[in-house]
């Protein structure tokens, strides 16, 4: 009798083991099934925010490249008249010709102001010249600027860059530039590109600087933006700035 007792406790526990181990692996099961499911999720989520990314920056390079052509074709071709027009007169009245002069000078610097500026808005030109040649050619353009010192050094110019991976760190280099120069009241600008195994880029500025976690909304969308550019492109946008020190911006490659 005791022994069937026991028996029969022995029988009742494995089967209540067996019902623990299969409720165990069912719930393992659906553990991973969610998992797997969540993991979908977010790839379909990543995938159709870099799609959005992607026809996002493709319409404002073909707006940028829209103002750029009409920079070249239409206000470039209207300064190349009028400096026509100012030679004609020094021939016309020898006696005028120290007058005419310096605006004639004038209009040759806005022309090629415009040319250049031109060429920073077209990410054509961009991908044919590549990211260094458009940041030296966009600091020499701003260092007309009597009023800020900017300062550039390269070290390597060897990396070979996607298309829109260029036209990307242009952008948020040109972001960052336009943003100290409305409102970080710098008086000096280092620029420093690393560019051995991975691309690195630094901004430094003088200026007035700002606490981390108060920026205006106008300013925190801003750098959202280019924070998010990065991503786009597999790379990291880390800014640190204290009042009345400065601001420093890191742009740089994810190491895999």
């Amino acid at each position: 009798m005791i022994k069937d007792i026991a028996f029969g406790i022995i029988i009742g526990l494995l089967f209540i083991s067996l019902v623990i181990l299969f409720c165990i692996v069912v719930i393992k099961l659906y553990i991973q099934k969610i998992k797997k499911y969540n993991a979908v999720i977010y790839e379909n989520e990543i995938a159709f925010q870099k799609t959005l990314n992607s026809a996002i920056l493709e319409t404002q390079e073909q707006l940028l490249n829209s103002i750029s052509q009409d920079l070249h074709d239409d206000a470039g071709q209207q300064l190349t008249v009028i400096n026509f027009q100012l030679e004609n007169l020094k021939l016309d009245y020898p006696d005028c010709r120290d007058y005419l002069s310096p605006i004639s000078e004038s209009v040759n610097h806005l022309s090629e102001s415009m040319r250049r500026i031109s060429h920073s808005l077209n990410s054509n030109w961009l991908s044919e010249n590549g990211l260094i040649q458009a940041i030296t050619l966009e600091v020499d353009r701003l260092q007309k600027n009597k009023t800020i010192a900017i300062e550039l050094q390269i070290d390597n110019k060897s990396k070979k860059w996607k298309a829109e991976e260029q036209i990307v760190l242009f952008r948020i280099f040109q972001e960052c530039i336009n943003n100290i120069l409305k409102h970080a009241k710098a008086t000096k600008i280092n620029i420093n590109i690393e560019n051995n195994l991975h691309f690195k880029i630094t901004i430094e500025d003088n200026g007035v600087g700002f606490e981390m976690g108060k920026t205006k909304e106008k300013n925190s969308i801003g750098i959202q933006n280019c924070i998010n550019r990065a991503k786009m492109i597999q790379y990291d946008f880390d800014i640190h700035s204290k009042t009345n020190i400065g601001t420093t911006i890191v742009i740089q490659e994810i190491k895999p």
